[in-house]
């Protein structure tokens, strides 16, 4: 510029004016608009969970981690209850045996149906919108005059239970990248909680006012949360809904599997650990009811209250995962998840040793777990709820095969036989973390370094892009 003004000058030297317009000539309050703030189109995307307007304090977190217990516990209510409910309704027992059956169908329905939902709306008005119908099939529950009614409000209620993911994956998107395995932590400890105590509440409730109590008190519950959550959560999370249509968003949950190697490998873990958590509560309940235990529902249920500290693992593992150990926070969980058979195989003669599987079943199980959905959501936080969503499909289909095995296992060859099979899941998780843990894609490519076309791009539009891009402070993603 000073150059290009000293050539303009010098063919006219005679006027001696000139100068003195210089300085205050236009030049200087030119470049004053580029400084200026550019429209929204023109600044880079923020990094997930970076929010400008919202601060995820310690009191949301907490939040989040209440709603999504209050959430994933109707899941489980009924297991304790089927008995009462069967004889309330003259249910059949194999329509007693559904209520179960439909709960966990329309919950896996749920995964794949509305989890993915969170990528492309709204994601306040999502949650709240999920939790009123949810209220809305626990009342239709609680009020069931048939079977027929039940099983359908039972079928409802699962597929409404599944804002427990939405929310995880919107706490996720909320998080900084530095913190977000400890978020995610936090709020996966509030599930675990959830389900463990889902049947001893039960339980108690149904015995001081019966057991439709146990689903009108939810619904209340639920409706409460749903309030507090519409005042005190942001519209969306760190990352803009991504314009796809219904149909599309579902297909391009698929396409992730398809081009995500971690997030194959981190599902395949998850559904071995799933599998023998299932096996072991699906069936433990058997040899405490035989000799020499006899113990009661009501007392196996309180072997729950045991099982939360696996809350404690989910915390700690997520912390873990932020200091760039998410490898070894692995195979130190599936170790100790092999190793929690051996006290179990010796339930019937000793209490403790029960309890000591227990506590690291539990632990192994949620570490694994937390390590998983934190370096899933943060290959593509554009398409974190599709993820979180896509995972967890896999996690319904390892607990239902561990609980289908677990209790038909035990009827054809005992205790030591259901045994014998969590430790074969448990020991496959081992295996495969040990022949992968040096040739699994490295994590911290992350699609947008691909020239593939994203998952989530139309046909005939620009590819939208990565907003975990090379550079991003995503660093907890690292060879699983």
């Amino acid at each position: 510029m000073p150059g290009d003004r000293d050539a303009e000058t010098r063919p006219t030297p005679a006027p001696s004016s000139p100068p003195e317009p210089a300085p205050t000539a236009a030049p200087e309050p030119a470049p004053a608009p580029v400084p200026g703030p550019p429209p929204a189109s023109a600044r880079p995307p923020a990094p997930a969970g970076e929010g400008a307007a919202f601060v995820l304090s310690r009191g949301v977190v907490a939040l989040f981690a209440v709603a999504c217990g209050a959430a994933v516990a109707n899941v489980y209510f009924s297991q304790p209850l089927l008995v009462t409910i069967g004889q309330d309704l003259s249910m059949s027992p194999a329509l007693v045996g559904a209520v179960v059956t439909l709960t966990h169908a329309g919950y896996g329905l749920g995964l794949f149906l509305l989890v993915p939902l969170g990528d492309v709306t709204d994601r306040r008005r999502l949650v709240v919108a999920q939790l009123l119908l949810l209220v809305v099939a626990l009342a239709v529950v609680a009020t069931a005059p048939t079977a027929t009614v039940l099983l359908a409000g039972m079928a409802a209620t699962g597929l409404c239970a599944v804002v427990t993911q939405t929310l995880v994956a919107f706490a996720a998107s909320l998080a900084p990248p530095a913190g977000r395995g400890r978020v995610v932590g936090l709020v996966t400890s509030g599930v675990v909680v959830g389900i463990l105590l889902a049947r001893t509440a039960s339980g108690v409730l149904a015995d001081l006012a019966g057991w439709r109590s146990v689903y009108l008190a939810s619904a209340s519950l639920t409706a409460v949360l749903a309030l507090v959550l519409y005042r005190v959560l942001p519209h969306h999370g760190g990352t803009p809904p991504t314009p796809l249509r219904y149909g599309r968003l579902l297909g391009s949950t698929v396409t992730l599997f398809a081009r995500e190697p971690l997030l194959r490998l981190r599902a395949l873990f998850g559904l071995l650990v799933f599998a023998a958590f299932s096996t072991l509560w699906s069936s433990v309940a058997l040899p405490l009811s035989e000799a020499p235990y006899h113990l009661s529902h009501s007392a196996i249920g309180a072997l729950g209250l045991i099982g939360a500290a696996g809350a404690l693992a989910a915390t700690a593992a997520g912390r873990l995962n932020d200091r760039g150990l998410s490898r070894q926070t692995t195979g130190t969980a599936l170790a100790l998840l092999t190793v929690s058979w051996l006290p179990l195989a010796f339930t019937r003669d000793s209490f403790a040793a029960l309890i000591a599987g227990v506590v690291l079943l539990d632990l192994a199980v949620q570490a694994v777990h937390v390590t998983n959905q934190t370096l899933i959501y943060a290959l593509r936080p554009d398409a974190g709820s599709r993820l979180i969503g896509g995972y967890m499909i896999c996690y319904a289909v390892g607990s239902a095969t561990g609980a289908i095995a677990a209790t038909a296992l035990y009827a054809a060859a005992g205790w030591g036989a259901v045994c014998a099979l969590g430790a074969a899941f448990s020991c496959l998780g081992l295996l495969l973390w040990a022949l992968t843990r040096h040739t699994s894609p490295d994590p911290g490519t992350p699609a947008a370094a691909r020239p593939a076309t994203p998952a989530d791009a139309t046909p005939g539009t620009p590819a939208t892009p990565d907003l975990a891009a090379p550079g991003t402070p995503t660093d907890s993603r690292e060879v699983p």
